[in-house]
């Protein structure tokens, strides 16, 4: 596995430039510099998709977010614009507003966990490949994110009577029975907030990661590359 060094200029907040020398990785692993480095990167890359988030067009027009579609949902959308193409429009605005809606919960635990790093999470991010960064703070959050923004997702979307209206565009359809298991000829309100807020998650885990992948060789670039 690839091994990275860094040499970075660190402002503090006094204004003052540390020049930091080349490092070997297991020494910066361990140091306050390196660890002020990774955290400083995770949170930019955090910023960005909050950015996102509370901006209902960005997020619509966000590629990262598309991607995160849970396959489940996206076949509920692929029937759904069989019979009623309009209802995925809306659907796709409704959970752009359960984004704006939710970010602010979502954002103090991503930055609580980018701040409970440690030397070992950093030792791993820097002998690691791209995206090990992102990939830490998913395995720390993730679950956390998703019960805590589905009940909001759940109040949002009961707001605007989406679960009645797909049901009722799809009623008479035997599909949702193989699609969502045994007899079932209904979507559950539960269920989609479920998987909508598992979009609005991986969603926001995408954009960080790509933030990291596209960023990342300015701090972290590996020797000879």
């Amino acid at each position: 596995m690839k091994k990275y060094i860094i040499a970075a200029a660190l402002i503090i907040g006094t204004g003052a430039i540390i020049n930091t020398a080349v490092q070997s990785c297991t020494t910066l692993a361990t140091s306050d510099l390196g660890l002020s480095i990774i955290k400083r990167f995770l949170l930019s890359g955090i910023d960005k998709g909050v950015n996102i988030y509370s901006n209902r067009e960005a997020f619509l027009q966000n590629n990262m977010v598309d991607k995160a579609l849970p396959k489940q949902l996206r076949e509920i959308n692929s029937m759904l614009e069989k019979v009623a193409p309009s209802l995925v429009q809306k659907e796709r605005a409704y959970i752009a507003d359960a984004a704006v809606y939710t970010v602010n919960i979502s954002k103090p635990i991503l930055v609580n966990a980018v701040n409970s790093l440690n030397a070992q999470d950093v030792t791993r991010i820097i002998q690691g490949e791209k995206g090990t960064a992102t990939l830490i703070l998913k395995e720390k959050t993730s679950q956390q994110l998703i019960a805590a923004i589905t009940p909001k997702v759940e109040e949002q979307l009961n707001q605007y009577g989406i679960v009645r209206s797909i049901n009722t565009a799809l009623s008479g359809s035997n599909l949702l029975g193989s699609l969502l298991g045994g007899n079932k000829s209904t979507v559950n309100a539960g269920g989609l907030s479920q998987l909508a807020s598992e979009q609005l998650v991986n969603g926001m885990f995408n954009i960080i990661e790509d933030y990291e992948i596209q960023n990342s060789k300015s701090l972290l670039g590996p020797l000879g590359k």
